[in-house]
């Protein structure tokens, strides 16, 4: 199993658009992949393979999330993942460093 955090940069966060460009990556891969928001007190994983569970996790601009993936491509669907991410999805971007969660 490989897992990665990062931290949502994106304006909109992981909803409609955002997540639908998520789920269509993660669909390249034939590992199992799941997502976490840790904002959020006793979050499961869900499927980031299916965009439903991933709009339940109320994922905003400045959450902290996790990735992990098993499976014989799981590297690279995790890196892919989070660098997709970590660009923004082509979105104006928050500046993590000077922005919390509670002031958005």
């Amino acid at each position: 199993m490989y897992c990665r955090k990062t931290v949502v940069i994106n304006i909109s966060g992981l909803h409609a658009k955002p997540a639908s460009s998520f789920v269509r990556e993660a669909k390249k891969y034939s590992s199992q992949i799941v997502i976490v928001n840790h904002d959020l007190p006793d979050q499961e994983p869900v499927n980031a393979k299916s965009i439903i569970p991933i709009l339940s996790l109320g994922i905003g601009p400045g959450c902290n999330i996790e990735l992990a993936a098993e499976g014989p491509d799981e590297i690279e669907a995790i890196d892919n993942l989070v660098a997709l991410i970590e660009t923004g999805f082509g979105e104006p971007v928050i500046d993590i460093a000077t922005s919390s969660n509670d002031e958005l």
